[in-house]
């Protein structure tokens, strides 16, 4: 039986291409796909589209967003092998790490995808972006179970967790990286699944289910030299606020006055979750390592360990949509749900 793969179109670059009028890109419509890539039909897949209206820029996206698309993919999970979303790029780490805590026990790959071109010019990554994660949607291990059934995303030939990845270039075609995980999988002659760091289900069969409580009362305050207090007391102190994260420096440190600490242990104390995540693309936080990190500790604050920002931000919408207890919410922060952090202690 030939595999089925839904095309669900959001918006963003890879969609676009140039009205020969007026030379401004517009979206093309998705219902001609085979025109636009005609290299498609020698999979043999069956191939459907499905395009949101409207569509919007990546940089507009807003989590009612992907409460829709969870919906969808839940509507039409039995109907598909696989789901390859097309993105715009600037949020598509936010968009990709959100679906991963959304859809549980996902048992079908989710593939984001996008371009730094638009799929209709000479040089488009376009292209190659969406026919390499189409076949990837579509391969099957011999067991015939998906080789990558996680919600990631493929770009420049390689394929990382969703929740692991960060846009890393506005201009070269290498515009993500994850930085703290390995490649699930690199796309040359062939393509070459890393299937020891690939989460698979212990059981399968199970039911997919999405959660679709989100709560985005978090706000994020990035650590600077020089920070004043007026600034640390209007983060810390926004209206309505349930959670913080606390972008570091290093291995997760902070300063040590009594001026930052005091502010940042009444926000604990009122009942605020505070997780501390490094500033540094690489590595992770550890708060035992040095002074700075153990006094964070010692009022309240919450390891990170390394996860990226756009995942720690999404996952607290989740579960902050989902819980109201305190303890709750700081114990699913701390345990790792869908491979999103090392722990390392």
């Amino acid at each position: 039986m030939k595999p089925s793969i839904l095309i669900i179109y959001t918006g963003g670059t890879i969609g676009m291409k140039q009205d020969p009028e007026t030379l401004a890109l517009v979206p093309f419509n998705f219902e001609n796909i085979l025109d636009e890539v005609p290299e498609l039909k020698k999979f043999g897949y069956r191939l459907d589209t499905y395009s949101f209206d409207p569509v919007i820029d990546s940089s507009d996206m807003h989590p009612s967003f992907w409460i829709d698309l969870a919906n969808l993919i839940n509507k039409q999970y039995d109907n598909y092998d696989g789901f390859v979303v097309l993105h715009g790029t600037d949020t598509m780490a936010f968009s990709a790490s959100a679906l991963s805590f959304m859809l549980k026990n996902l048992e079908k790959p989710v593939v984001f995808t996008g371009s730094q071109l638009p799929i209709g010019m000479l040089r488009t990554d376009g292209k190659e972006n969406f026919i390499s994660s189409i076949e990837i949607a579509a391969a099957r291990r011999p067991d015939g179970h998906p080789f990558v059934p996680e919600v990631c995303v493929f770009f420049d030939s390689q394929l990382f967790r969703g929740n692991r990845c960060i846009k890393i270039n506005a201009e070269n075609f290498t515009a993500f990286e994850s930085p703290n995980y390995p490649a699930l999988a690199q796309a040359g002659i062939h393509i070459k699944f890393n299937e020891s760091v690939i989460h698979y289900p212990e059981h399968w069969g199970r039911k997919l289910k999405i959660h679709t409580e989100i709560d985005t009362n978090v706000a994020i305050l990035k650590l600077f030299p020089g920070i004043t207090p007026q600034y640390i007391d209007a983060v810390l102190n926004t209206d309505g606020v349930r959670a913080v994260i606390l972008e570091t420096f290093g291995a997760g440190n902070a300063p040590m006055s009594e001026m930052f600490l005091s502010r940042v242990k009444k926000c604990v104390d009122r009942g605020v979750v505070v997780v501390n995540v490094t500033q540094c693309a690489m590595g992770s936080v550890d708060m035992s390592a040095y002074a700075n990190g153990v006094a964070l500790k010692n009022i309240g604050v919450i390891s990170g360990y390394d996860i990226t920002t756009e995942s720690a931000l999404v996952k607290l919408f989740c579960f902050l949509g989902c819980y109201n207890d305190i303890e709750t919410i700081k114990n699913r922060i701390m345990t790792n749900i869908r491979g999103e952090f090392s722990k390392n202690d």
